[in-house]
């Protein structure tokens, strides 16, 4: 073969693995809404700085590409590595070459020290490959494990991804949906159907509804493909990694004592409050339509990256319940895993009571948030704004479990119950709080104790912060005695 006819034959080697399933296929992809898996990698990353990984590998099949691509690029000048399923090519479902390409990109992300991001279209494990597809989906299991931690993983769902499929996302630390397009089930509605005689459509099953309002498994939803990828490189922003692109500092001329109503037994937002507190226009929430009682999320704070914990009054009167002890829990784990301080804003007059969490496991669920608190050797300051009771004071990065700094606003109420709980106990007949209950429940008497470090005025609270993160940032990790690891509460 002369020189011209190999390069014509590598240009249609190249042209064919470009054309993933084919035309018709591609245009199937189309209709359903759906970008290709090439277009949607143009879409994510900055321009002109994709660079394939293992683009020659073919499957069993024969394929080209195996029905994966895999490579790594930037955005916002950021490194990353990718994959990106390929649905026109046997429903980007996973086989022996696919699984590998897979594997090996998070390897590399793993040695270059970068995120790994799957763009995820699959129907699972490949039938035809039957044993070898599920060994690739253990090995991609292993790694997401293993990985967790060193580097971000993010996930972005663009199709009905069922099986491993779904599990796999599972083990990464935030998951992007897009409404209408995306699904995650352990078990699609056909198989579901056949098994059990359920009838129930894709939607109703793993739809972005179930998972961002019930489940809790998606941390973002988008209308738009574009969206998500909007939300993914705002999500990179807010990590220590990203050093490349310079920050503009902001101030925030909101007034922080608008915010919170005169009569504290009255609801607000808290989120307003956060707003008052960051950089103006810097608060990205995580999780947003799950427990909404807790607010997670990250600001910037003088143009450093914070993780925000912060019971919402709004919603179940900021009450800790199962769902949002998960949250909190997952949320200090996933900013301790990679250095970003957290600030953890309070009104919190307790867990909430009854048969049905206790008998679900509230204690175990709750235990997981004073477990993880305690673990994380980020700096970890709390603002108390009004309540402050019970188990939930402690549990939520008080002095006494390792917080950093502890302040309190002048009308906040530290105790072990609210005055009305606490007179019920002790069988006092009056109503409402005597001078004696007000007088327990100052922060003044916990500041003297040292159970606080200071009472600070709302309006001082944004200029405090900032010298405290400035100062705890030098901090070291505290050398302890060596342990494998330890038994949270699961």
């Amino acid at each position: 073969m002369n020189q011209k006819d190999g390069n014509s034959a590598f240009q249609e080697r190249l042209k064919r693995i470009g054309q993933g399933g084919g035309e018709a296929r591609l245009q199937k992809q189309h209709a359903l809404g759906k970008m290709s898996a090439r277009e949607r990698i143009n879409q994510l990353l900055d321009r002109d700085s994709f660079v394939e990984h293992q683009r020659f590998a073919v499957g069993a099949n024969g394929l080209p590409g195996d029905g994966v691509i895999t490579g790594f690029g930037k955005i916002n000048q950021m490194d990353v590595c990718l994959y990106a399923q390929d649905f026109t090519v046997f429903g980007g479902t996973l086989g022996m070459a696919h699984a590998k390409k897979i594997c090996a990109i998070m390897d590399l992300a793993v040695e270059m020290n970068t995120p790994i991001i799957g763009l995820i279209d699959s129907g699972g494990a490949r039938i035809q490959e039957g044993i070898d597809a599920l060994n690739g989906y253990g090995e991609l299991f292993k790694r997401n494990a293993r990985y967790s931690g060193l580097i971000p993983q993010l996930s972005i769902i663009l199709g009905p991804c069922a099986g491993g499929a779904a599990y796999s996302p599972a083990l990464t630390d935030a998951i992007f949906m897009v409404e209408e397009i995306s699904q995650l089930f352990i078990t699609g509605p056909k198989v579901l159907q056949a098994i059990s005689g359920e009838e129930v459509s894709v939607e109703e099953l793993g739809g972005y509804r179930v998972h961002a309002h019930k489940s809790g498994v998606a941390h973002f939803v988008a209308q738009t493909e574009t969206e998500a990828f909007q939300q993914v490189a705002q999500f990179l922003s807010y990590l220590p990694m990203n050093l490349q692109k310079k920050l503009s500092l902001q101030e925030n001329p909101k007034e922080i004592s608008t915010c919170l109503p005169l009569d504290d037994r009255s609801v607000y937002n808290v989120k307003d409050v956060i707003d008052c507190i960051a950089d103006q226009q810097s608060f990205f929430e995580m999780g947003k339509s799950f427990a909404r009682n807790l607010v997670t999320g990250f600001i910037r704070l003088n143009g450093k990256s914070v993780g925000v914990i912060a019971n919402n009054p709004i919603h179940l009167a900021g009450c800790i319940d199962i769902d949002a002890s998960d949250k909190c829990a997952r949320f200090v784990r996933f900013c301790d895993c990679f250095n970003i301080p957290l600030l953890v804003l309070e009104d919190v007059s307790g867990f909430i009571p009854g048969s049905e969490q206790e008998n679900r496991g509230l204690l175990r669920h709750g235990a997981k948030i004073i477990y993880a608190f305690v673990e994380a050797t980020v700096p970890k300051v709390t603002v108390i704004l009004r309540k402050a009771y019970g188990g939930a004071f402690v549990a939520m990065n008080s002095k006494a479990i390792g917080a950093d700094f502890v302040f309190a606003w002048p009308s906040a109420k530290i105790a072990v119950m609210g005055s009305s709980g606490a007179s019920s106990v002790l069988q006092n007949k009056e109503s409402g709080s005597t001078k004696d209950d007000q007088a327990q429940s100052s922060p003044l008497l916990s500041a003297e104790k040292g159970l606080i470090d200071d009472v600070i005025l709302p309006e001082e609270t944004r200029k405090i912060l900032i010298s405290t993160y400035l100062l705890i940032d030098k901090k070291r990790k505290a050398l302890g005695t060596f342990r494998k690891h330890g038994n949270m509460p699961l």
